[in-house]
């Protein structure tokens, strides 16, 4: 069974647990309502027969409220937990591919390095496009499938999308500016995979 197969199969079974656990506690508030219902039919006829001030009467009423409220707790109880379950269903198929696209980052890095070193040698031939032609076609399935680079050359430093690996002066660059990528970053979505690898300028020397 591949990744993404048992990655589904996960995320089935946690659905079929919340569903489960879901009629459980609607078996719970039905009980819960019976019995509510079961102490007003008492309270009325316990009404018709006593004093309006009885002990009893008043211990009925309570009985019943007490009833009420927790129905009423229980269904909210309920409506949070599908939520937050339906919440976590949703973000494990929205990052189940987080590790595949991880390491696939390291073979796009090895292409483009391939590139660069092809495009300095005259004696690289037509290889070097069958390279850039492939490391294109990773770039399109990645971005299909949401996962897009970082930008960071020009940008301001952001320490949740960058990773400074040097601070220097920079006639080019304003302080706290991305002046050099290293390493480029990509995100899943709005989660980070890794950070681009950065130096960030400091401002003209002084």
């Amino acid at each position: 069974m591949t990744e993404p197969e048992k990655q589904t199969d996960e995320i089935e079974s946690g659905e079929g647990i919340v569903d489960k656990a879901a009629e459980a506690i609607d078996a719970a508030i039905d009980g819960i309502t019976g019995a509510g219902a079961a102490a007003g039919d008492l309270l009325f006829g316990v009404a018709e027969e006593s004093d309006a001030g009885s002990d009893e009467v008043t211990s009925l009423t309570q009985q019943l409220a007490d009833a009420e409220k927790r129905v009423l707790m229980a269904h909210a109880d309920l409506e949070n937990f599908r939520r937050r379950k339906s919440r976590e269903t949703q973000d494990q198929l929205k990052y189940a591919s987080s590790r595949l696209m991880t390491e696939l980052l390291d073979t796009v890095d090895n292409l483009n390095r391939a590139i660069e070193s092809g495009e300095g040698d005259s004696s690289a031939g037509g290889w070097i496009d069958g390279v850039k032609l492939v490391a294109e076609q990773i770039s399109t399935i990645l971005g299909n499938h949401g996962c897009k680079k970082i930008e960071a050359l020009g940008q301001p430093f952001d320490p949740n999308l960058h990773q400074a690996v040097q601070m220097q002066s920079s006639e080019d660059y304003e302080a706290n500016t991305v002046m050099m990528e290293m390493r480029s970053g990509y995100q899943l979505h709005d989660r980070v995979l890794r950070p681009a690898q950065v130096f960030v300028s400091t401002g003209p020397e002084k």
